[in-house]
């Protein structure tokens, strides 16, 4: 589901470059709280889905990496849902807060960072413009002509395109229930498939297939398979229950590093602590900072210096924060 959803997001975002000819992009790239405040409240959304985005976003250097910064502090993964169904006013000042710190976290990071940063951790290959007509995304009277001389390219992703989409309608990938999120993916995935089936054949090889399909999605789907799978073992064999009781510190330190892991899973244990009264606000703000759910696992596929980077940076505010509300009684 994640390999599947960030490949759409990325035929997707490189389909509306061209058909918009970097316009939009330009414009957000321009705009330095823009990205703090639109990268933040995608972050905020309940999920990854928002910080699958921002990651495409900035492996195509259209984000920079304060904003990258500011949506993995500001998202608590899926978590979030759990926090509203046993903590719902909690849950609501705990998103508000980290909204906050992910904005000023993001700002201060491209201010001590600056753009070098951003352009030395993002992809090395930028969206690619051509003025050649060829790059025509929509082009009328042709698209007939062009499944009479169906390439290979092009059948191999509309059929991979078609049965992801059938997949999700049927509920054998994402979520089982009919909820936002499939939702969501049905229609990313749609839009997608319909892309592949339209645009030109210098498009769909240029971009979408050498670029996103070749380029990306083998690393994505190589690093969430084996990440996952790590992270399957150590939680599985891990016991942290006694280290956590040790003290409020020891506990603080031990729901940071846990944050670093790159797994929708390991936050819960600190969700229902607090809940049953027995963690304060603290170990729950500071974990919330540092963890990210599945969102920085593109990121392994795109740069693990990035990856690295940004983790680092959350692990320090992550610490800062929490320790400050905690020695503030809280």
């Amino acid at each position: 589901m994640i390999t599947g959803f960030v490949a759409v997001m990325m035929l997707v975002i490189e389909y509306l470059n061209v058909l918009s000819a970097g316009k939009w992009q330009e414009r957000l790239s321009r705009q330095r709280w823009g990205q703090y405040v639109l990268a933040a409240f995608l972050g905020a959304v309940p999920g990854c889905l928002g910080a699958f985005a921002v990651a495409a976003m900035y492996a195509h250097r259209r984000l920079s990496l304060g904003a990258v910064v500011a949506t993995m502090i500001a998202t608590a993964g899926d978590e979030s849902f759990v926090m509203f169904a046993l903590i719902p006013r909690t849950a609501l000042l705990l998103h508000g807060l980290l909204f906050a710190i992910g904005l000023l976290a993001g700002a201060i990071t491209d201010t001590l960072a600056g753009r070098r940063l951003t352009a030395r951790l993002s992809c090395e290959t930028d969206f690619s413009l051509h003025a050649e007509a060829r790059c025509k995304c929509f082009p009328r009277g042709q698209i007939a002509l062009q499944w009479k001389r169906c390439s290979a390219a092009r059948g191999t992703l509309s059929a991979s395109l078609g049965l992801f989409l059938l997949a999700l309608l049927a509920g054998q990938v994402g979520p089982a229930q009919w909820n936002w999120i499939r939702l969501s993916l049905v229609l990313s995935s749609s839009l997608a498939l319909f892309i592949a089936a339209t645009v030109p054949d210098h498009f769909l090889e240029e971009h979408l297939w050498r670029h996103v399909v070749r380029g990306h999605v083998p690393r994505v789907f190589l690093w969430t398979f084996g990440a996952l799978l790590a992270m399957h073992l150590v939680v599985e064999h891990w016991q942290i229950g006694d280290q956590i009781r040790a003290g409020r510190w020891a506990m603080l330190a031990i729901a940071c590093l846990v944050g670093l892991i790159p797994e929708s899973g390991p936050h819960l244990f600190f969700v229902t602590m607090y809940s049953k009264g027995l963690v304060p606000f603290s170990i729950l703000l500071a974990s919330s900072i540092v963890q990210d759910g599945h969102g920085m696992l593109p990121l392994l596929a795109h740069s693990r210096r990035a990856f690295l980077v940004i983790k680092l940076i959350n692990l320090v505010v992550g610490l800062a924060v929490g320790g400050l509300i905690m020695a503030l009684g809280q």
